[in-house]
């Protein structure tokens, strides 16, 4: 069986090095010795286990790309980039064939459906690529539908805490909003509660030191109107394997897919968990 050729955009950020050091151990998988970076990056290329990867600024990025794909033949990116290159990296894949997996949060998210579903390329886009986290959100929608405002009246609080690196506030924690407000509470996504300080995180939240530099804790708190009813959800990462592992689950579907002859079609992670 032939391996699925890969290009992790965003290296040498944290987790597209964690996803292309998964990407090498996989025997189903090759990882493609080259990868988009942003302007600020001055290193030419990276190591990942035994693999050199060469690193293409935005300005050689299509002369790159071309010759590329003259040698390697089709292939998946995985983005991991920053979200202000979300939309602009997503037109980029679209105009050049490129099927991706978007794992970078923030842009507008709409147009970046948008951009898909007007080309002939396909994606899978996800705000957390953490399979149980994503099927926990799943029995959130699942409320949402069937209960509609069991909880009105109800008071919510989401804090959320990811390494200081970490650019935008979370995809998930911001997804959480649609369900409760379905749920019957009023939120938006101004009065999620952010934490980057690793003293605050160290301190405050308990965070161990070991991860203070990749983790993401995420606490949802409801309290009824008197005050006499409490519940709280909480999902706490420590690491950042577990959506490295999703990535991969993510690329293997979107091969199939690619396989099955999909065009202008976007995927998401309850899609891969169905498997359908």
């Amino acid at each position: 069986m032939d391996r699925i050729k890969v290009m992790v955009n965003g290296l040498p950020g944290n987790m597209a090095v964690k996803a292309a050091e998964h990407i090498v151990q996989a025997d189903d998988m090759k990882l493609v010795p080259h990868a988009l970076t942003g302007p600020e990056i001055t290193a030419k290329d990276v190591q990942i286990a035994s693999e050199t990867v060469r690193l293409i600024r935005p300005e050689s990025r299509q002369q790159m790309i071309e010759s590329i794909k003259k040698t390697e033949g089709n292939f998946v990116c995985v983005d991991y980039t920053h979200p202000n290159a979300v939309n602009d990296n997503a037109s980029f894949y679209c105009e050049n064939g490129l099927p991706f997996v978007m794992g970078t949060t923030g842009g507008d998210r709409k147009l970046l459906v948008d951009t898909v579903r007007g080309s002939e390329n396909c994606a899978v886009i996800a705000p957390n690529m953490a399979k149980q986290i994503v099927a926990f959100q799943a029995m959130m929608e699942y409320a949402a539908n069937n209960f509609p405002g069991v909880f009105k009246g109800y008071s919510l609080e989401i804090k959320e805490s990811h390494q200081r690196g970490k650019a935008d506030t979370s995809g998930t924690a911001k997804a959480m909003i649609g369900y409760f407000n379905r749920l019957g509470i009023p939120f938006a996504k101004e009065e999620i509660i952010m934490e980057r300080d690793p003293e605050a995180q160290r301190t405050k939240w308990g965070i161990p030191e070991a991860y203070l530099t990749g983790h993401g804790w995420h606490t949802y708190t409801l309290r009824s109107e008197d005050g006499t009813v409490f519940f709280q959800f909480t999902h706490n990462v420590n690491g950042r394997d577990i959506y490295a592992k999703g990535t991969l689950d993510a690329i293997r579907y979107l091969a199939k897919k690619i396989d099955q002859g999909a065009k202008g079609e976007v995927f998401t992670m309850i899609d891969v968990l169905k498997g359908v």
